[in-house]
């Protein structure tokens, strides 16, 4: 097999796959890192929704959306997605505390393509 990687070869992360290995420690370790994620998550939030209710007047007056508002719109989504996983106990892989970069891909079926 060839090790190399291609521009066009890229790995995908499933970030609600089961895991059945769990450890107890991180169950604890959970409740202390909640408190700091979930700060930042807020404040993301309320600044991410008056970016949404910016968008919405931009769009309604110009006719097109800001790059700058949806890409932190987007970080905003990408960052919830990330974090729901942990703590929702589906992984026990630690995200950031702080948002991180990470892109969310929508798997498009081959039925769905030839209709």
């Amino acid at each position: 097999m060839n090790d190399e990687k291609k521009d066009d070869e890229f790995e995908l992360n499933e970030l609600f796959a089961y895991e059945e290995k769990a450890s107890r420690i991180e169950l604890f370790v959970r409740i202390f890192y909640a408190i700091p994620v979930y700060i930042i998550l807020v404040v993301y939030g309320i600044i991410a929704s008056l970016c949404i209710a910016i968008q919405w007047i931009i769009i309604l007056i110009l006719g097109k959306r800001s790059k700058g508002l949806s890409d932190f719109i987007k970080g905003y989504l990408e960052y919830y997605v990330h974090i729901i996983s942990y703590f929702s106990f589906m992984t026990d892989k630690r995200p950031g505390v702080t948002p991180q970069k990470n892109t969310i891909y929508e798997v498009i079926e081959e039925e769905k393509i030839n209709n």
